[in-house]
């Protein structure tokens, strides 16, 4: 069947590598970490990122780019949004023009202001989709019941890569925004740290359904503005993804908030995980597409100034709760 290459073997990259393997599909695995690509050459466990799952013998996993792209029709991107960029230069000498990739990584690159599916657009002709939606690698490794969304500007495209990935257990939907599906998955990470900082601050459920709320509108403020459609922020890859963000303990990016709002300082919280939560940097850039588009985006300007600018969290909630009033719509 279909020769696929993941790229990236964190957490998600390596449950989308079973996910695939089950399926029959001849799968590859591409690993940054060269010494880690060989214990799991030697071991197939993935200790650092998913210790509890045994990779598949039939899978085959290497730290050569040559090695794994020699032979791929599709590539699942996982890298994290700040480092695509150059490992898809690497990659690029390998890849073959008629080659799908799919983007299942979430983020904004700092700078560009570029999704992540954008940035492989650039450097390449290959046609690109977007696997998106609310999914942890340590549930789906387990094969409990998911549901995500595989967007494409090609129907044709979205329904192959629809039966690609679908499972009994991983539900996957089609849709067209392409834009819109990535924004939400980006957006929602920065809305998790907002709501870890609540919940350790001990603001209770209430303030968490408004922040998830308000959020939900602030995505969507600016998802419109630059393009995106607005029913795309209601669906999985909106609204379902940042209801799991804000509320699943498995959420990196809730966890930094709720250290955040405990009084530890960013560096060392992120020296202290060993997977990206991707929020930080994402703050970062959502803030300056919100400047860039004119679109007001308070809980993420707060969001910014406690991640970049050491502000205070407990002095963030009052400056949103003290904001002028208005109608909601």
């Amino acid at each position: 069947m279909s020769y696929i290459t993941i790229i990236g073997a964190g957490a998600w990259g390596t449950t989308l590598t079973g996910l695939l393997s089950d399926k029959k599909y001849d799968v590859s695995l591409w690993v940054y970490e060269e010494d880690l690509a060989d214990e799991i050459q030697r071991t197939r466990i993935n200790t650092i990122y998913l210790p509890h799952f045994v990779i598949p013998d039939n899978v085959k996993v290497s730290h050569s780019m040559e090695e794994v792209l020699k032979r791929t029709r599709y590539i699942v991107n996982v890298v994290p949004a700040q480092h695509t960029r150059a490992v898809f230069k690497k990659a690029l000498p390998y890849i073959h023009k008629d080659t799908i990739i799919i983007n299942a990584s979430k983020g904004i690159e700092q700078g560009t202001l570029l999704t992540i599916s954008a940035i492989l657009k650039e450097l390449s002709a290959c046609e690109v989709a977007v696997l998106s939606g609310p999914s942890f690698a340590e549930e789906v490794v387990k094969k409990l019941p998911t549901a995500v969304t595989v967007a494409s500007n090609s129907n044709d495209t979205s329904f192959l890569l629809q039966e690609i990935f679908n499972t009994d257990y991983f539900r996957v939907y089609t849709h067209s925004d392409v834009l819109g599906v990535e924004l939400g998955g980006a957006l929602k990470n920065v809305m998790a740290i907002a709501a870890g900082i609540s919940d350790s601050l001990g603001l209770g459920s209430s303030t968490r359904a408004a922040l998830i709320t308000r959020g939900l509108a602030e995505i969507t403020r600016l998802g419109v503005e630059m393009g995106a459609n607005e029913k795309t922020f209601m669906g999985l890859s909106g609204l379902g993804d940042l209801v799991l963000t804000c509320t699943g303990n498995l959420s990196r990016n809730y966890t930094v908030g709720f250290k955040l709002g405990q009084g530890q300082k960013l560096q060392d919280i992120l020296q202290n995980m060993p997977m990206v939560a991707e929020g930080v940097t994402t703050s970062e850039a959502a803030y300056a597409l919100s400047k860039k588009y004119n679109v007001e985006m308070p809980i993420v300007e707060q969001i910014y100034k406690v991640v970049n600018e050491d502000k205070n969290a407990l002095d963030a909630v009052r400056e949103l709760m003290g904001r002028t009033l208005k109608s909601e719509f």
